[in-house]
This record gives structure tokens, sequence and C-alpha cells, in this order.
């Protein structure tokens, strides 16, 4: 029995010596990566909407901020827009013009917006056909969702016998654009 007793102890003061710190460390790693990413996340979101439109080495260095955190990141950009329609009775007859218009909401999300940033052609990136424009009153959201298990919710998992989902790290930012890109 007291032989028993001791080996509990010593596993106990293993959990508490070396596990726990382990796991503290981890969890204040992922919060700093958090913050990192969060910075760039915020930085990328404001500069766009200031310039009101996107550049390659402003994409390339969004990216390489996220990456720096050690942690691989799926990045969703959802650009929206709103347009105003006139409505009339007979489309062909500009004389029905109702005097009302409809109001439509267009978005556009990584599909359209990366093919104009990085073309399949050998464009130099300040190009100004590689920069992704957008109006003033327009919308610019972003969502970043990291996609790999950090070392934190891997120590988590392993001491409480659980499966975390992936997404610690969710960070959605965005607003109205407030300047035209010249």
């Amino acid at each position: 029995m007291n032989t028993l007793l001791k080996l509990f102890a010593v596993l106990i003061a293993l959990l508490l010596l070396y596990l726990y710190p382990l796991s503290a460390a981890f969890d204040q790693q992922d919060d700093i990566s958090e913050l990192v990413a969060l910075r760039a996340t915020t930085s990328f979101v404001d500069a766009v909407r200031d310039k009101g439109g996107i550049t390659p080495v402003m994409y390339n260095d969004f990216m390489a901020a996220l990456a720096a955190t050690g942690n691989s990141f799926a990045v969703e950009m959802e650009h929206g827009s709103k347009t105003y329609v006139p409505v009339y009775e007979d489309p062909t007859r500009p004389e029905t013009f109702r005097g009302t218009y409809e109001i439509h909401y267009d978005a556009y999300y990584n599909a359209q917006i990366l093919p104009v940033l990085f073309p399949g052609n050998t464009l130099a990136k300040d190009d100004p056909s590689r920069r992704y424009r957008m109006r003033v009153g327009d919308s610019f959201s972003v969502t970043v969702r990291n996609t790999n298990r950090t070392a934190g919710t891997l120590i988590f998992d392993m001491l409480s016998n659980t499966i975390s989902p992936n997404e610690k790290i969710v960070i959605p930012y965005g607003g109205t654009v407030r300047h035209a890109m010249d």
C-alpha cells in the first residue's frame, strides 16, 4: 500500500512540476499567436479600407505576418458592393422610368479577388492591373482561422483526454471602405 501511495505521489509531482508549466507556456504561446494574427488582420483591413483596394504587396505582407506565428491560417476575404439600379416599366424605353431605384448587393470573395492580384502572367507586382479596387462605401471584411492544431491544444487534449476543434484562433474584422484607390 505504501509503494502505491509513493508511486501516486511521484505521478502527481511530475504533473505539477513538468506538464502544467509546459501546458501554461504553450497556452501563452497560442495567446501571443492570436495577438499577432489580430494585429496583422486589423492592420491589413484598415489599410485596405483607407487605400480603397488591395495590392499584391499588401496581401503578401499580411500572409507573411500570419506565417510568422508558426501556425497555418485560412484567410477568407469578402468585398461587398452596393449598386443602385433604376426601375423601369419597360427597360427598353427610358421614358418609363418609375422614379425609384432597387438596391443590389454584390459580394466578391477570394475566388474573385485573388485572380486579380495574382494573374497567370508575369506582370510586375506594382503593375496597376494587379490592384483590386473598391469604391467608397463598399464593405470589406476578413476572417482568419487557424487550420493546424496548436501546441497548446495538443497538450490540453493530452491532459484532458479529449479532442478539441482545430480552430482556436478565429478573427473576424471588417468595415466600410473610406477612400477609393487612385
